[in-house]
């Protein structure tokens, strides 16, 4: 039955049945049951329809939410994942993976006014399974074949949605990546809990399924050159994001049993999609029976600690400099952490790794927060005689990632690059200081979320389309 809007007034927020913790620390299933119908359409009803909608204002790839909202509310669930598509590659995914809290439902005025905000990372999922289970998403089918071609350098969510964004304009789209699966880390830095594998395969098949063709294993520099993509097709597109993991600077960090978050997750993933992995097999990246110490508070923080738990550690503690209030990561998956077992350390930093070959404990100290600086987060600084050790055998490193050495990996010395390393673009046209090669993504944003990911692949496809045809035109008058 059509439900009237701003039902917030009789409704209160609801968020998707959870499963139990005691149950979910045991697999890797995703936490989260699926939205029942009428629950869905009541807590679609509760948008206020803003005049200035801020939850839209405060979505990086500019989704619709008030109407796709008021379509969902009055049963047109097929006008609302439309919608909803149009804006978003991919909103089943970042209905399940973006940190809401901080961008739409943080600026929600329901929130504001301490109704609770509308639910839309739920909505967002509940609309586009639907539409999966429905039959309601199909292969791109542009209007017309090009006869140009785009090579794509990264199968992740910029390189993936600027591709579906060409196919759309006909062009022939070529993903080049070194991984043996299409997804980037949706695939393997994300643990199932939150992103089943089977949300990103269906995707990454709907592309090959609309003329996006899949170069896997593929690495640039090995198994072929960015020169030689530059002379194959009529534009590039480095989308690679950034995988080098910050280092851990403290007395003792040669020690095994030291591990950055990143090689800790592929190996969990790569597990748990069936291959085979020495390294978790002979304990190296494998929690189980272990003391585990995460270093960091943000999102991928949060992914090693509650692995950790579903992999049977003895113990799992985060160590975390500032406060609960003031960590990066989403404060949702804070408290899904602590359901399920984990310990926080609050105002908390490693001095030093302990140990004699094999780390057995992290020498600590308490952090007072003080001035904010620049951008208005308070200084951490450290508390004198404090000092503590956690016992552990198992760090593992969150600190954040920078980018690799692209113009060295690529064989491209006159590839710019910025004095972080990313890739150097113009900001209006986001290509490099190549002719043709376009950089969209963590590559050039540094590490950031998939929502910004893909709203640079948008834009960068439109920054693509637009240089080809350029190029027709100047051809054509010559």
């Amino acid at each position: 039955m059509p439900s009237k809007m701003l039902q917030f007034i009789r409704l209160a927020q609801a968020m998707p049945d959870k499963r139990p913790s005691a149950e979910r620390r045991r697999d890797f299933d995703e936490i989260y049951r699926p939205f029942e119908a009428p629950a869905a359409t009541g807590q679609a009803s509760r948008c206020e329809q803003c005049g200035i909608p801020f939850c839209q204002i405060h979505c990086p790839v500019g989704n619709n939410i008030p109407d796709w909202l008021m379509l969902a509310a009055t049963g047109r669930l097929d006008e609302a994942y439309a919608l909803s598509s149009a804006t978003n590659n991919f909103p089943e995914i970042c209905g399940r993976i973006c940190p809401q809290d901080r961008l739409c439902e943080g600026h929600c005025v329901l929130e504001q006014s301490h109704h609770g905000a509308v639910t839309i990372g739920a909505m967002e999922k509940h609309i586009t399974d639907t539409a999966w289970a429905k039959g309601w998403v199909k292969p791109v089918k542009p209007i017309r074949e090009r006869a140009q071609t785009v090579g794509i350098v990264g199968a992740g969510p910029a390189g993936l949605a600027a591709a579906e964004q060409l196919r759309k304009q006909g062009y022939g789209v070529h993903v080049y990546d070194r991984h043996d699966r299409a997804g980037g880390l949706l695939i393997y830095g994300i643990p199932g809990f939150k992103l089943d594998k089977e949300i990103v395969t269906r995707r990454t098949r709907l592309l090959a399924d609309g003329g996006v063709v899949f170069h896997l294993n593929f690495e640039i520099g090995r198994d072929g050159s960015l020169t030689e993509l530059r002379q194959r097709h009529d534009a590039v597109l480095i989308a690679t994001g950034v995988y080098k993991a910050k280092a851990l600077s403290v007395p003792g960090a040669g020690l095994s049993g030291l591990r950055p978050a990143l090689d800790y997750l592929i190996a969990s993933n790569r597990v748990g999609l069936g291959d085979k992995v020495p390294a978790f097999e002979d304990g190296q990246l494998n929690a189980a029976g272990k003391k585990v110490v995460v270093i960091g508070g943000g999102d991928t923080a949060m992914d090693c600690l509650r692995t950790a738990i579903r992999q049977g550690a003895q113990s799992v503690k985060c160590l975390y400099r500032r406060d609960r209030a003031n960590m990066p990561g989403s404060q949702r998956e804070v408290g899904n952490a602590e359901d399920e077992g984990v310990e926080f350390i609050w105002q908390s930093a490693p001095e030093a790794l302990l140990g004699d070959g094999h780390v057995t404990g992290v020498r600590s100290v308490r952090m007072h927060l003080g001035i904010a600086d620049t951008t208005g987060r308070q200084v951490p600084t450290p508390i004198e005689g404090s000092h503590f050790t956690v016992p552990a055998d198992l760090v593992i490193t969150a600190l954040g990632f920078d980018p690799e050495d692209t113009p060295a990996l690529f064989g491209a010395d006159d590839l710019a690059v910025t004095r972080w390393g990313t890739l150097a673009v113009d900001s209006r046209t986001q290509m490099t200081s190549l002719p043709g090669v376009f950089a969209a993504g963590d590559i050039v944003r540094g590490a950031s979320l998939v929502v910004w990911a893909i709203k640079d692949g948008r834009a960068a496809a439109a920054a693509i389309d637009q240089y080809i045809r350029a190029g027709e035109t100047r051809r054509a008058a010559e």
